[in-house]
């Protein structure tokens, strides 16, 4: 890592160094970056996902891929998303996909502001993509970034198990319930005042003083 530090990696350079790593790496600015570990809850969905998505894509040309897979950035990164979908040619010792036109993403409470931002306006300079699908792993609940006509992006947001995340240009529907298969989810936090707030009191005081 020393020796690493000293000097910018190109992307052939990193490759040759990244395969005899014991863990996960990003190329970031021409330097690798450690990729945090994730927990059973994160896990299960990416294995839910790639499992509904394989099945529905099983004789299709285009295939998913899972977090060993690079996507190629145009200005020059590597990154690793939790799956995805590539409908490019197949080379049995390639690292990255050829052509994705899907990437899934499950936030974590390290990444989810990067992952929301920086990494997503990344995934959007891929030529090929037409998908990003942001996951929420504790409530039911994703985004969907999409190309319009006009290679323009969109979103929409869905919410709740029934609800399914249309992607026409693959005549997939993903059910949200699907995902989720397995989870359970705890309450949403709700916010209640105290009855000895402030604001209470001074409601107390003022019906007494009339």
């Amino acid at each position: 890592m020393e020796d690493l530090a000293r000097q910018l990696l190109t992307v052939d350079q990193f490759y040759q160094w990244v395969v005899e790593q014991e863990h996960k790496f990003e190329l970031v600015d021409g330097e690798p970056v450690m990729m945090a570990g994730a927990n059973r809850r994160h896990d299960r969905i990416a294995a839910n996902a790639i499992r509904v998505i394989g099945n529905h894509l099983q004789g299709h040309r285009c295939q998913p891929f899972t977090s060993d897979t690079y996507l190629r950035i145009p200005a020059g990164n590597l990154r690793q998303a939790d799956m995805g979908i590539d409908c490019g040619r197949f080379e049995d010792t390639s690292l990255e996909a050829s052509e994705p036109v899907l990437v899934l993403e499950i936030l974590s409470p390290t990444t989810r502001m990067f992952d929301r931002n920086e990494k997503l306006e990344e995934y959007k300079t891929i030529p090929t993509l037409e998908y990003i699908l942001l996951v929420d792993p504790d409530f039911p609940q994703a985004r969907l970034y999409r190309r319009d006509a006009d290679r323009d992006w969109t979103s929409d947001r869905v919410t709740g198990l029934t609800a399914v995340v249309e992607m026409r240009q693959l005549g997939l529907a993903l059910s949200l319930g699907d995902l989720y298969f397995g989870l359970g989810f705890r309450p949403r936090p709700t916010l209640v005042e105290p009855p000895d707030t402030p604001a209470s009191k001074f409601t107390i005081w003022f019906s007494q003083r009339r």
